[in-house]
């Protein structure tokens, strides 16, 4: 059979070039509303943080400008009197230790927990846990205030009292007495608020690891922790980091389980078990209704601190996954 087109026939059109239909352009008029949904989402974002910025950034140099002492390292907070002064020494340091504390104490148990649930626990067990964890990171943190002050304080003495026994000659764990409300007490409520955080965010990322990966490695005769190790830490490390950063997110600014646990004072004491210090969140909490116009000014310039500290935290949590590209899981 002559397939051969005669000089009569229609020449067969050009190949039809698909990049036109791929090129991503809004052709539609539902992919133009979604690209105007999603465009207008993410500008507005930005205007909303940078509103904030402006709007904390003017009223700190009205109150940094009246303050008659070193707003960076006085250990003092009086700015309603006939010559304020007030600093964040004190309030800067409370943040920072007692986030600092309950990350350590939170992020090893909740990779743990991530990691029980997600490769050792039974499915039925798995879910329940799951669900308890879940539910545990909506309890609103006023509970957990009242929890920390009515039970947890009162049950730290023997912690505190066997601390100064065995670390007290390092001068940071040396406990002279009194009621447990100090930074290490607003640290372990902390690390019991950020666990659920961290450990839902670890479980699901580690049960996104190839199985293949963990069945090469038992393949090749791997034990289970050896399987944990080499393929499912170093896959889900990225995402590790990103539910730290969340739950150091939530301790930083933490205002009401603090201002009910903790004996706030401005000193800056050696121990972490002496009562008294501050945090950010929890000065402006306790001072903001009786302040005036002046001592609100104050307050938002302490503000301003806190968020630049947390914009520090989270890009250098980006910095840390950036420079390492192993860690994204994306080559495993």
């Amino acid at each position: 059979m002559n397939t051969a087109f005669s000089t009569t026939d229609t020449p067969p059109p050009p190949p039809h070039d698909g990049r036109s239909a791929i090129s991503g352009k809004a052709v539609r008029p539902g992919d133009r509303i979604f690209l105007g949904l999603s465009r207008g989402s993410g500008i507005a974002l930005l205007v909303i943080m940078a509103a904030i910025a402006v709007f904390l950034t003017y009223r700190s140099v009205l109150a940094i400008s009246g303050d008659t002492a070193n707003f960076f390292t006085t250990l003092d907070w009086n700015a309603s009197g006939a010559e304020p002064k007030f600093g964040i020494a004190v309030l800067a340091f409370g943040t920072v230790v007692s986030s600092v504390v309950a990350m350590v104490l939170a992020v090893p148990v909740a990779v743990g927990i991530a990691l029980f649930i997600s490769h050792y626990a039974p499915r039925r067990l798995s879910s329940t846990l799951g669900y308890v964890i879940d539910l545990l990171a909506a309890v609103p943190s006023i509970i957990y205030g009242l929890w920390g002050a009515l039970f947890l304080v009162p049950h730290l003495t023997g912690l505190y009292t066997w601390l100064d026994d065995y670390l007290g000659w390092t001068g940071i764990f040396e406990y002279g007495g009194g009621a447990a409300r100090s930074l290490f007490t607003v640290g372990i409520l902390l690390a019991i608020m950020i666990l659920p955080i961290v450990t839902s965010v670890s479980r699901e990322v580690f049960l996104q690891v190839p199985k293949m990966h963990e069945e090469a490695a038992l393949a090749l005769g791997a034990t289970r922790w050896e399987v944990i190790r080499m393929s499912v830490l170093p896959f889900g490390r990225s995402g590790v980091i990103s539910a730290s950063m969340l739950g150091l997110g939530r301790a930083l600014g933490e205002t009401m389980a603090v201002a009910t646990v903790l004996s706030p004072s401005f000193l800056i004491n050696a121990s972490l078990l002496d009562p008294g210090g501050g945090t950010f969140a929890q000065n402006i909490a306790s001072k903001f209704s009786e302040a005036d116009q002046f001592g609100q000014d104050a307050l938002i310039a302490s503000g301003l601190v806190l968020f630049v500290i947390t914009l520090l935290v989270n890009g250098a949590a980006r910095l840390i996954i950036a420079r390492r590209k192993e860690y994204s899981g994306a080559a495993a």
